[in-house]
């Protein structure tokens, strides 16, 4: 293959013929024996620890739609008419910051997975989490800083652990589980993004209910018991990451890594039966290594001599434009949001005394989000757990995307007509489009990735496929803000819509350069010659 690790210098008892036919016989049972596990706690533990994680990553992004309103009732000036709320400069800086953030995260850590293994960098991205949102939760502003100025750092530094999640998660779930069940496994640590925007509406709800008497009873110009609400809101998406921090700091070593990076067969071969039987590791990882096999090693030569092959680059390149795609429309879609909620009763209200009008507003919001979680969102994570391991992760996608093409046509030329005549319409479509959203691309983009390459490139390569789709989620923010008002207020929305729905079009041709990875193991999937991938060390030989 290419260069190996320089190390010290080994000795090994056995021939190099003899010996390179133990370990790969040995690497191969070892494989076997996780590829075909029964679903077992150690199965389930895996997917709770790395789902709180995704549960705790769309909370935290979702819940700032929720507090940036509260935030702006609260700290800008009472403007002459109408109530205060943040500018689009201010609000977009909130909302664009952790997309930010969180596609550097992708990068970094996905690295970071592949150099340094998968156990010493998880539960660090956690902690990132964790101490920025506890950060945004107790910011204040002074005479040098704006409150605005100090939450959008936070949320930047929040977005760099949030995008560590991704890579490391994928890669962790799908070299513990059993081929079998491994697209279902992946889906439902995926899935935990839908109870966490869902519980994020729901804490808001139950946050406005403790301090409804407060909020009707404060002066009009100054609504400071929001003040307490947002931060609420905010700081309990601490919570669920501090629980789950302890048992990610104790997930062992995938056996993949520690066979085919730290490139020690017979260690490997011990965790995977102690962690089938038992969900630990027998053996302290710092220990000093007898002999350490020989195996390709990553290398910048290495990753270009691999994804310069077309069948190797066309997959890479299918799995981060299809994510690119699907992410622009995906976070783009944010903007009808207010639009669908104003057609279903819960939008801004207009009357009656400033803070009624506030507490009102702020609760529709809460409650339209509810609904819309539940009437597109989580359905459509479960259907795609239902059937991604039997009719597989390529149809889904690709029917995903036909099925998005043409609601966002839909909306997008039928746009003012649906609006005058047939609201109820649009409001379907638009719930149709985030449904074939989950069970479509949104899904297995996250799940392809994590599957299709080599173990050495497999969280480099998922971070970059992931941070694609940020860079999507970016361009749609900023577009969206940018260009909806053109020619009046929301005049260019239709526009907007059409141009997602080229985007989920060119998706479905991306598709078509992914394998279908039902049923095979990822060393099948790698495209790699598996027979003689351990060499044995030779004596006196530097590896």
């Amino acid at each position: 293959m290419s260069d190996f690790h320089a190390g010290k210098e080994i000795t090994s008892e056995k021939g190099t013929s003899d010996g390179a036919l133990d370990l790969n016989a040995r690497r191969r049972a070892a494989l076997a024996e996780v590829d075909n596990a029964k679903f077992g706690w150690f199965h389930v533990k895996a997917c709770l620890v790395a789902g709180v994680g995704f549960y705790t990553d769309a909370y935290d992004i979702f819940a700032i739609n929720l507090a940036s309103t509260m935030i702006g009732y609260v700290y800008r000036p009472m403007p002459a008419s109408g109530l205060p709320s943040l500018t689009a400069n201010q609000d977009l800086g909130l909302k664009v910051s952790t997309p930010v953030g969180t596609l550097m995260g992708q990068l970094g850590f996905g690295y970071l997975a592949d150099v340094y293994g998968r156990k010493k960098m998880y539960g660090i991205e956690l902690m990132i989490i964790i101490i920025a949102t506890i950060g945004q939760a107790v910011a204040g502003r002074g005479p040098a800083v704006s409150l605005i100025g100090v939450l959008i750092m936070w949320r930047f530094i929040m977005g760099l652990g949030i995008g560590g999640d991704y890579p490391l998660s994928a890669t962790i779930t799908s070299e513990f589980a059993a081929t079998r069940i491994r697209g279902r496994m992946m889906t439902a640590v995926f899935a935990s993004q839908g109870w966490g925007q869902l519980s994020a509406a729901l804490v808001s709800l139950v946050v406005l209910a403790a301090f409804k008497k407060q909020i009707l009873a404060d002066p009009a110009d100054y609504p400071r018991h929001l003040d307490f609400c947002w931060r609420l809101l905010i700081g309990l998406g601490a919570v669920p990451g501090g629980v789950a921090l302890y048992f990610r700091l104790t997930l062992p070593e995938t056996p993949r890594f520690t066979m085919d990076i730290e490139r020690n067969v017979k260690q490997a071969s011990t965790d995977v039966d102690a962690f089938l039987s038992t969900g630990g590791y027998v053996a302290d990882y710092d220990q000093p290594v007898i002999a350490k096999a020989e195996a390709p090693v990553a290398s910048r030569r290495d990753f270009l001599a691999h994804f310069s092959k077309w069948e190797n680059g066309k997959v890479l390149l299918g799995c981060a434009w299809s994510w690119f795609a699907l992410d622009v429309a995906f976070y783009g879609l944010g903007l009808n949001s207010s639009i669908i909620l104003s057609a279903i009763g819960y939008g801004s209200v207009s009357s009656g005394t400033p803070q009624f009008i506030r507490y009102q507003t702020l609760r529709n919001l809460s409650v339209g989000n509810v609904i819309l979680s539940v009437a597109g969102l989580i359905p459509g994570y479960w259907v795609t757990f239902l059937f991604i391991d039997s009719w597989g992760r390529r149809p889904i996608q690709i029917m995903g995307f036909v099925m998005l093409t043409i609601t966002l046509c839909c909306m997008g030329f039928g746009y003012h007509k649906l609006q005058e005549n047939a609201v109820g319409a649009f409001v379907a479509l638009y719930c149709l489009t985030n449904f074939f959203q989950n069970f479509g691309p949104n899904t297995t983009t996250f799940v392809v990735p994590g599957e299709v390459f080599p173990t050495r490139y497999r969280s480099t390569a998922h971070g970059i496929s992931a941070a694609s789709g940020k860079f999507g989620a970016i361009i749609a923010q900023i577009m969206a803000f940018r260009l909806k008002d053109r020619g009046g207020k929301n005049a260019f929305v239709p526009h907007i819509l059409q141009i997602f729905a080229l985007f989920m079009l060119t998706g479905i041709f991306s598709s078509l350069l992914i394998p279908e990875t039902k049923g095979k193991s990822l060393e099948e999937l790698s495209n790699e010659d598996q027979e003689d991938f351990i060499k044995a060390p030779v004596a006196s030989q530097r590896v």
